[in-house]
């Protein structure tokens, strides 16, 4: 079995859990007999490639071949080209006519662009959609390329969703798309972006098989985009606990450390964990409070913090990556994920295999999973508070609870949610 699989970013260089499970899910499907053939926008060539193939997209120029010409490929691609500029009042001679200009338009840009490269920067910036649609034209590319390479394709969150429907519709090979997050997780339910939602949809009715990281996503998947249930599959997500263990760290400070890691955005609620930090430092002093991440409420979570009287107890670290996070979690003697909305969550995970109990939303993925985390309403920052305080006062507890999470943890392996996925990627390939 050989997969092309359609990824955004991968370890070493990651800006969140997006690529840490890629990289977990290349290595399990290896351990199971798959071979994968990933691709990526930007890659640095310093990649782990003992797992996978890496497909530097950046490399890759836009290519047809001889049995499609440029009005054929354009057609299997059309859903690329967004009209941005279209008049929503026009009889329907006028409006045809203005599609037919569109049209040739493209036709001709497509012309131009024909056997470029795009250098893609590979990263969340003002100029994403375009990327997104050029990395559907070099995804249908590579496709074409390596038709004869694989026999399913695999794109991951609505950031490929287009590379892996352009791939489908060039070779006639299944499509499996991964719903990692949706835009429902990012944003309140009244304020998602509309362009996103619409790219996830597409994604999810084009493909043969949806694979969601949660029952809580996949419940998701089914009321808020509509998708047929039976083709919806959960296969939760796991964590590579390869070269972690032994880790040695000296502490400067005596006192305990309760840590927040991962994006400061409204979807991670660290304003709750602010909040329940202010309600256990007035019950003892002997704490400190870690926020290890950044993101567009950072700035707006440090003048909390201040509002509050607990900086003297506070400390922002910036964004943490690959070693760093595991020294983090040495120093940690809580680890507290308060996500408002979570579809997994993969960081209790890595805590509890540093031996470090965990306090989670109920409202994760993970809490599906894991029993030996506390559980708590993102929103009740006095049970927060409580449970944190509970950790850090009775170490029988904490005893307790590190031990057992740490033998749970250790049955979440990447080799047996792989195998599930192998199982789905036979399921298309046979159909």
């Amino acid at each position: 079995m050989k997969v092309l699989m359609f990824g955004w970013e991968f370890p070493p260089h990651i800006a969140g859990g997006l690529g840490t499970a890629c990289y977990g899910i290349v290595k399990g499907l290896a351990y199971n007999g798959v071979e994968t053939l990933f691709v990526m926008p930007s890659a640095s060539g310093d990649e782990d490639q003992s797992a996978a193939t890496i497909i530097n997209a950046s490399d890759v120029p836009v290519a047809i071949s001889s049995t499609l010409d440029v009005d054929e490929f354009l057609d299997k691609v059309q859903f690329v080209h967004i009209g941005t500029n279209m008049v929503p009042y026009l009889d329907p001679t006028e409006f045809h006519d203005l599609v037919e200009d569109e049209r040739r338009r493209q036709v001709k840009d497509f012309r131009v662009q024909y056997g470029q490269k795009f250098k893609f920067s590979g990263k969340y910036g003002a100029n994403l959609m375009e990327e997104v649609a050029r990395y559907a034209m070099v995804g249908g590319t590579i496709a074409l390329q390596h038709k004869d390479e694989f026999d399913v394709i695999h794109a991951h969150d609505w950031l490929t969703y287009y590379a892996g429907i352009a791939a489908k519709r060039m070779t006639g090979k299944p499509l499996v798309i991964h719903v990692h997050a949706t835009s429902f997780d990012r944003g309140s339910a009244d304020n998602i972006d509309t362009r996103v939602y619409a790219i996830e949809k597409r994604g999810m009715e084009a493909a043969d098989r949806v694979i969601t990281v949660s029952d809580l996503t996949r419940n998701i998947v089914i009321t808020k985009y509509g998708i047929d249930p039976s083709k919806v599959i959960t296969v939760h997500n796991a964590v590579d606990f390869s070269g972690r263990d032994n880790i040695q760290v000296e502490r400067g400070v005596k006192d305990k450390v309760v840590t927040f890691l991962g994006r400061i955005t409204f979807q991670k609620g660290p304003e709750y964990f602010i909040e329940a930090a202010a309600k256990v430092l007035k019950r003892t002093k002997n704490v400190r409070f870690v926020m290890a991440g950044s993101g567009d409420m950072m700035n707006r979570s440090i003048r909390h913090v201040a509002r509050l009287g607990i900086s003297d107890r506070f400390h922002f670290t910036g964004f943490l990556r690959g070693a760093d996070v595991q020294k983090m979690f040495a120093l940690s003697d809580v680890y507290v994920m308060p996500s408002v909305s979570e579809p997994f969550g993969i960081s209790p995970l890595e805590a509890m295999r540093t031996n470090v109990p965990s306090v989670i939303s109920k409202q994760s993925g993970a809490a599906e999973v894991l029993r030996y985390a506390f559980k708590v309403d993102f929103w009740d920052v006095d049970a927060m508070a409580d449970q944190i305080y509970a950790l850090l006062q009775y170490p029988a507890l904490a005893s307790f609870a590190a031990k057992m999470g740490y033998d749970e943890v250790n049955a979440l392996k990447w080799n047996n949610a792989t195998a599930k996925m192998k199982k789905v990627y036979e399921s298309v390939v046979n159909k």
